[in-house]
């Protein structure tokens, strides 16, 4: 399987610059993963951008 990074960095939505994993989904997914996280991509922007990428955080997202 082909990554297309130039294609998914456009829809990109993790705003932390150093990031090395931007545009390569499935190497965040399992980063992200192996830390008891979600990737930038499934949070609000204003959340997103408070760098907690907690699974607890996300649930709190969408059980309002």
């Amino acid at each position: 399987m082909n990554c297309n990074k130039e294609k998914n960095i456009k829809k990109c939505t993790c705003t932390y610059e150093p990031c090395s994993r931007k545009g390569i989904c499935c190497e965040c997914i399992l980063y992200h993963r192996k830390y008891n996280e979600a990737p930038a991509c499934l949070f609000p922007s204003e959340v997103e951008s408070t760098y907690d990428r907690s699974l607890e955080r996300l649930a709190r997202c969408y059980n309002k």
